[in-house]
């Protein structure tokens, strides 16, 4: 009976201080990851995708890492298109999480902004299945921000400076009202809430 309990005991310190490995690495290609050990708060290994469109022009950025807490999911603003995927076991990081401006249409459609209203029109991928609007103030400018998301980027609501974030489902539920020109800076805490869930 004393060597059960000792097995026991020792298998309880043992998984209690495991913790979790992750890969890790940022910029434009993972190529080079490496592996982590996270701190004990991080339950999750997360994996983003970025893509901003200027014109023609495409730049894409890649960040994988240790997470308190994150959601697996994507958004679209038209100019700027992100997805995650969060894990909780050792390594489940190691692909890249896919290109989101390569997604194929789900046949939602969302209205997004640009610097002079929010009446266009942009087609959904993947899951995103809900239109997102942001509103925040920046420097005393109220900014909007509008697009598509996944229901569980929808659902994490709390963003620094950022006081409302609204989802609805159906095409072109989020509206088409104008906004003001610097609505690129509120896409920032956005952004920075999302990859520090």
């Amino acid at each position: 009976m004393d060597l059960q309990n000792s097995l026991f005991l020792l298998l309880a310190f043992v998984t209690a201080g495991h913790s979790l490995s992750c890969y890790q690495c940022k910029g434009t290609s993972c190529a080079g990851q490496t592996e982590t050990t996270c701190a004990i708060e991080a339950s999750n290994c997360q994996s983003v995708t970025m893509v901003t469109q200027v014109g023609v022009v495409a730049t894409k950025g890649k960040t994988k890492d240790c997470a308190a807490g994150c959601v697996t999911g994507s958004f679209n603003f038209g100019y700027y298109m992100m997805s995650s995927e969060c894990c909780s076991s050792d390594r489940c990081n190691v692909q890249d999480t896919p290109d989101p401006s390569t997604g194929n249409p789900n046949g939602n459609t969302c209205y997004t902004c640009d610097e002079k209203s929010c009446s266009n029109v942009l087609k959904c991928s993947g899951s995103e299945d809900r239109c997102i609007t942001a509103k925040g103030t920046v420097g005393g400018q109220s900014i909007v921000v509008k697009g598509c998301s996944s229901k569980s980027i929808c659902d994490a609501t709390s963003v620094s400076s950022v006081q409302q974030i609204s989802c609805c489902s159906g095409n072109l539920c989020n509206g088409a009202k104008s906004v003001t020109q610097s609505f690129l800076i509120l896409c920032f805490p956005l952004i920075s809430f999302i990859l520090m869930l």
